[in-house]
Formats: structure tokens, C-alpha cells, sequence
């Protein structure tokens, strides 16, 4: 149980800085900090609980909600929030797809920073880099007990598959 919660505590660290964007769109959803808060509650040593499971599909609402309005950074950084959540229901079966647990958070807080310097060049694969670099031990050590993610479609796939690939090549 301790490998998962640094797992969650490092996704929890990776997402937080994106919190802002959602909350200056959507001051009154508090959605996507419960989910933080939830995931931060099991990383400091709380029980994997049904309220973490529902903060994490209140924080996937809340971004909907912000696409409904076109308020894609905000639904990026609400999409960390709930990826950081679901981080702590990793799977122990060694299959690629759970991968998307512990690259999860980072990988949409990546596409938020895209989306809000409007797709300035690199910005999100500076962020990338920057979370591999700060990945604890553990998280490596936990991500190299599964294969390597599969390559998938879409933004989000491309920087998940480029933090699994960092996180692995680090130490």
C-alpha cells in the first residue's frame, strides 16, 4: 500500500499546480479540489474509500461541465485533478493500460499548460520532463513493474507514452 500511495502522492503533486485555471473559470465547483484533497487524505495514509472513488468521477463531471462551456484549460486541469484521484485504484496485474494511473495527472496537467500558453512551443514537454525528473524512486519503481504503456491516439496519449518513456530512462 505504500508504493500506491507515493504513486498518488506524486500525481497529487503533479496536478495541484493546475488546480488555479479551473477554479478562475469555475470559482464555485469545488469538484476538482475534493478530488486533490481525497487523493492527498489516501497518500497521507487514509483508507481507499468510496468518497475517493466519487470525488474522482465529480472531478471528470467538472470538466465536462467546463468542455460544455468551452473552457478546455479548465477542463485539462480538472482532468489532472480526477487522474490523480483515480491514481490511487492502480491495478497490481502488470498490464499496460494501468500505466494511465501513475502518468495519468501529469499527462493532462501537460496538455493544460499547452492549452493555456496556446500551445506554446514545448511547454508541455518541459512539464513532462520536469515531473520525470521529480518522480520518487518509488514511482519508478513501481512503473517499471509494468510493460511499457501502448501507443494510443490523441494529445493525451502522446504525453503519457513520452512520461512513461522519461520516467523509465531516469536513474
Amino acid at each position: 500500500m505504500d508504493d500506491l500511495r507515493a504513486v498518488t502522492r506524486f500525481s497529487v503533486w503533479c496536478a495541484t499546480p493546475m488546480l488555479h485555471w479551473f477554479e478562475d473559470q469555475l470559482p464555485h465547483d469545488i469538484r476538482p479540489r475534493l478530488a486533490l484533497g481525497e487523493a492527498q487524505s489516501f497518500a497521507d495514509g487514509a483508507r481507499r474509500s468510496k468518497a475517493l472513488r466519487t470525488a474522482a468521477w465529480g472531478a471528470e463531471h467538472a470538466a465536462k461541465a467546463a468542455e460544455a462551456n468551452s473552457l478546455r484549460v479548465a477542463a485539462a486541469s480538472a482532468r489532472a485533478a480526477r487522474a490523480a484521484a483515480a491514481s490511487a485504484f492502480l491495478h497490481p496485474l502488470p498490464h499496460a493500460d494501468q500505466v494511465k494511473h501513475i502518468v495519468g495527472a501529469a499527462a493532462h496537467a501537460a496538455h493544460a499548460i499547452e492549452l493555456a500558453t496556446d500551445h506554446s512551443e514545448g511547454s508541455a514537454d518541459r512539464y513532462i520532463t520536469y515531473c520525470a525528473s521529480k518522480a520518487p524512486s518509488t514511482v519508478v519503481r513501481v512503473l517499471r513493474r509494468y510493460p511499457p504503456i501502448v501507443a494510443g491516439r490523441g494529445r493525451i496519449a502522446t504525453l503519457s507514452r513520452q512520461l512513461d518513456e522519461e520516467i523509465r530512462s531516469e536513474r
